[in-house]
């Protein structure tokens, strides 16, 4: 005590590190030998630079268990807090198993770590109340995951599971469940619990547990019960035949201890269970390596020296814990060392041992850690295995009762078949179906079936455990309630009904509508597919009118739009006549002025910016027309956007709809001549109509249509034969799959099930109802549905359905027909143009003949007047006295001032002045 008072003063005075240099590890251990070990342990550490940094020393203060859980709590107290320890090693006592519990609480409290090397209960996986605690040997209930993989190796799939009713009964059972269920290796194996005993331990008698046991299909048991308990279950199972051959017993580690366990029992045993020596080395190497990665990344402080402080809580043992549950020793003493969440070791080795003689063990198996794919694997020794019965031959694990005669009936997808012909045997994926009852007359023809049903068939018989016979219908009908003639007047079931009825068959398996009026005979399973009623079509061509260019826009739009053209134009005319600035002189003009716009040419500048067409001459002159006509191609460009849009739209991307909108469409209730529908006789959908009221009328008048088979109706659909095919749901969805150019229509109806159709009463019917909705749960059923009826051809029409479809003259036929009208009422235009300059030439002739009259006429009055004036100026000459005879009478001979006479006034309002003329357009006057 003085060496460890020295050693702390001087850590307390010269240490400039704020960790501590040494650290006490505290041992609570059952004998003085296992505390030599543990000191020895301690002082070999020191010398291992792996694990201890230089300047660390560990010191070793260890303490013998008592028997008594509260002496061993103040010795804990005493002797180790006291020595202010930073972890405890605890072992277990040879009697009594409280006292480790004690160190947990004790040191828990303060939050010191405890490292268990023996205790094994499941209670110290419970963090809320063993919150410190760890351990380097696995609870009990880690069994479970080697029972599994035991099972897995012998392929049983289907067991009973007998456990007490304590803490680690439940958890054993709680692990096996999560670990059978998880899958790792194979998806499709899965271990299934048929039923679970659970007992009271202490009982001095189980033969009830057993006679419910033995009634059970299974054969297979597994026990957990402590070695007191499993003696009494032994006895009483050999008094009940239950320990011979035909029954496997597979165990835990505390019944093999028994001294009357049955020859051929399978159980296990921890490796280095009670190798305390290897326990505590791989403790204490673990402890220090989280102690030297904790001194290099955290600020370590003192551990707790009094147990009478109950106030204060180590925080560095909260860390510390963390740092010891993340440790891994991957060649410890004892194997892989390592930890889970809850401070359980993971990575424990077992032995499988087998019961081969009455106190002879052998040996089988190991189940070990592989590095080289970092998990557990187990490896087992078929050929050393002595069975129940003292046989070396493996047992079943279940009883097969009987050969079911299972009967089916072809409906794709569900059941495909196939005439054997070359072939001397079924593919692998197919089962032999000849038909039912076949008699020597018949011509030996031999079938096979696949499908959907039939993949859940061959999965039921492996889940349940039965083997079973196929058959088809003898009829090809699933049946239907009638009267017939050999019956006396009574009505009888016919199909596969009838025959499960009559008790000639045990099961159906096949796509059978579960109804009232079937169950009322026979015994129906959980549905295996929920379904309804649905009508199957053809899909309708896409109809293209002349028109279905103008699709796009609704019929006010156009309207609008035509409008909106005509009421611009007029503004900008208004805009351009009146501004003040709509009329302007051009530079190179030379003076000459721009005439403003015109209506004409505003109405075609509209149209032009509207259609995208190039406006060469006639756009607005003034400020205020140019800002509407800018408005005016922004409208324009948008308007043509959204049409291109929806044009491809309607175009291109359109897929026609269905023709009916479901059952309650106006047509079926009310059928039409040229609408025909229909289902198939006595079937689930025929029944259905006959009991709906309100589809009464429906039904009279397509019962006349009415197909024997399912394939005839659709055949008759694909052809447009028949318009409106109504089926079940999922044969007609399988069949729209397949057939891009069948669709569904409406809604689901008459909603119900597929199930497995057994005798009443059957002894089968529980067992297949909860495997069926096992099936659902494990996502069986959905892996059929994707590889039976989908396919992966609803993608390829959904694919289909988006593909743009190449535009053909149908399609454009109206935009040709618009250029041709364009064209046409070119052609009329330029006759009407061409009939107008006729009239308006013949109006110019008969224009330019008046000219003429009246130029010729305004010549000779000009001359009369020139005449009389030069006879006037003669007369005045004379008057005079100058020479009549020197004076010529000419007009040439006048002077050209006596020619230079005003105009006469013109002949009439409008015309035009007569034009100066040349001597080659009238001759010359006379004289």
């Amino acid at each position: 005590m003085l060496f460890t008072y020295i050693i702390f003063v001087t850590f307390l005075t010269g240490s400039e590190s704020t960790n501590p240099t040494y650290f006490n590890i505290g041992g609570v251990l059952s004998n003085n030998i296992s505390i030599t070990h543990f000191n020895e342990i301690i002082a070999h550490l020191n010398f291992d630079s792996q694990y201890v940094p230089r300047g660390v020393t560990y010191y070793a203060t260890a303490i013998q268990i008592d028997a008594n859980p509260i002496r061993t709590a103040i010795n804990v107290c005493k002797s180790l807090i006291a020595q202010r320890v930073y972890a405890v090693v605890v072992s277990h006592p040879l009697t009594g198993d409280l006292s480790p519990a004690a160190v947990s609480y004790t040191s828990g409290f303060y939050h010191i770590p405890v490292i268990g090397i023996s205790s094994r209960d499941s209670a110290f996986s419970d963090k809320n109340i063993h919150v410190s605690f760890l351990r380097t040997v696995p609870p009990y209930s880690h069994q479970a995951d080697v029972w599994v993989d035991i099972l897995k190796h012998f392929n049983y799939l289907k067991v009973i599971f007998i456990h007490s009713s304590d803490t680690d009964g439940r958890a054993i059972l709680g692990r096996f469940q999560t670990t059978s269920q998880s899958h790792e290796d194979d998806v499709e194996i899965k271990v299934q619990v048929e039923t679970v005993i659970e007992f009271e331990p202490g009982l001095e008698n189980f033969t009830s547990y057993l006679l419910e046991m033995k009634f059970a299909q299974a054969r297979v048991y597994l026990l957990y019960a402590s070695k007191k308990d499993a003696y009494v279950i032994f006895q009483d199972a050999a008094n009940l035949n239950m320990t011979d051959g035909g029954y496997i017993w597979i165990v835990t580690e505390q019944a093999m201890d028994t001294r009357n366990v049955p020859v051929g029992t399978i159980g296990l045993k921890l490796v280095h269970a009670t190798n305390e020596r290897a326990h505590i080395q791989d403790s204490i190497y673990v402890l220090a390596s989280a102690l030297r990665e904790m001194n290099q990344t955290r600020n370590i402080t003192q551990a707790p020296q009094d147990c009478d402080n109950s106030g204060s809580i180590w925080e560095t043992g909260k860390i510390l814990f963390e740092y010891i549950r993340k440790q891994v020793l991957p060649t410890g003493a004892t194997g892989k060392v390592a930890f889970d969440d809850n401070g359980d070791r993971i990575h424990a080795e077992y032995d499988v041992v087998n019961v081969q003689a009455p106190g002879k063990h052998m040996s089988i198996g190991h189940y070990y850690y592989n590095s080289d794919i970092d998990r557990m694997r187990l490896k087992v020794d078929d050929n050393n295995i002595i069975w129940p019965g003292r046989t070396r031959e493996k047992p079943k694990g279940i009883i097969l009762r009987t050969n079911l005669k299972v009967l089916t009936i072809e409906e794709k997808p569900f059941v495909y078949v196939r005439a054997l012909k070359d072939e001397l045997a079924c593919a692998a994926d197919e089962i032999p179906c000849p038909h039912f009852n076949m008699t020597p007359n018949d011509d030996g023809q031999m079938f096979c079936c696949k499908g959907f049903c039939m993949d859940l068939l061959k999965e039921l018989s492996r889940v349940i455990n039965f083997t079973f016979s196929l058959a088809l219908s003898p009829d090809g009908q699933f049946g239907n309630y009638i009267i017939k003639n050999s019956s006396g007047g009574k009505k009888e079931w016919t199909g596969l009904i009838g025959e499960l009825v009559n008790e000639r068959a045990d099961m159906i398996v096949a796509p059978l509508t579960i109804n009232p009026e079937r169950a009322e005979f026979i015994e129906f399973s959980k549905p295996f597919k929920y379904q309804g009623i649905t009508i199957l079509e053809k899909k309708p061509s896409r109809s293209s009118t002349l028109v279905s260019f103008l699709q796009p826009f609704s019929n006010t739009l156009w309207i609008l739009v035509m409008i909106s053209v005509h009421v611009v134009a007029l503004v900008l005319y208004l805009l351009d006549r009146f501004s003040p600035f709509g009329r302007f002189k051009l530079a190179n003009t030379d003076g000459t002025e721009e005439d403003a716009l015109n209506l004409s040419s505003a109405i075609w500048f509209a149209w032009g910016v509207l259609l995208n067409s190039g406006i060469g001459e006639g756009t607005p002159r003034s400020f205020s027309a140019r800002v509407l006509g800018m408005v005016w191609a922004g409208f324009a460009m948008i308007i043509v956007a959204s049409y291109t849009a929806n044009l491809a739209a309607f175009l291109v991307l359109e897929r026609p709809k269905t023709k009916l909108s479901g059952i309650n469409d106006a047509r079926l209730r009310n059928t039409m001549e040229n609408l025909t529908c229909a289902t198939v006789k006595g079937s689930a959908v025929d029944m259905y109509f006959r009991r709906q009221v309100e589809l009464s009328n429906m039904y009279r008048t397509m019962e006349a249509n009415n197909y024997d088979t399912a394939e005839e109706a659709i055949h008759d659909v694909k052809i447009g034969k028949l318009m409106a095919f109504i089926w079940d749901s999922s044969r007609l969805d399988f069949e729209a799959a397949q057939d891009c150019e069948l669709v569904t229509a409406g809604e689901l109806f008459g909603r119900s099930g597929y199930g497995i159709g057994l005798q009443k009463g059957s002894p089968w019917a529980d067992a297949v109802t909860l495997a069926i909705l096992d099936f659902h749960e494990s996502g069986f059923m959905e892996g059929l549905d994707n590889k039976w009826i989908l396919q992966g051809m609803l993608q390829q029409c959904e694919q289909y359905e988006k593909t743009p479809n190449t535009l053909g003259l149908k399609n454009m036929a109206g935009v040709f027909i618009l250029v041709a009208v364009g064209i046409a009422g070119g052609v009329g235009l330029i006759v009407i143009e061409m009939i107008y300059k006729k009239h308006q030439i013949r109006k110019q002739k008969e224009m330019e003949l008046a000219r003429h009259a009246a130029d010729k006429w305004r010549g000779v009055v000009e001359k009369r007047k020139t005449v009389r004036a030069a006879i006037a100026a003669q007369r005045r000459l004379k008057a005079n006295g100058i020479n009549e005879t020197g004076v010529s009478l000419s007009v040439e001979a006048l002077p050209r001032g006596v020619l230079d006479l005003p105009s006469p006034v013109r002949a009439w309002p409008g015309a035009c002045p007569i034009r100066q003329r040349t001597p080659t357009d009238s001759p010359n006057l006379p004289a």
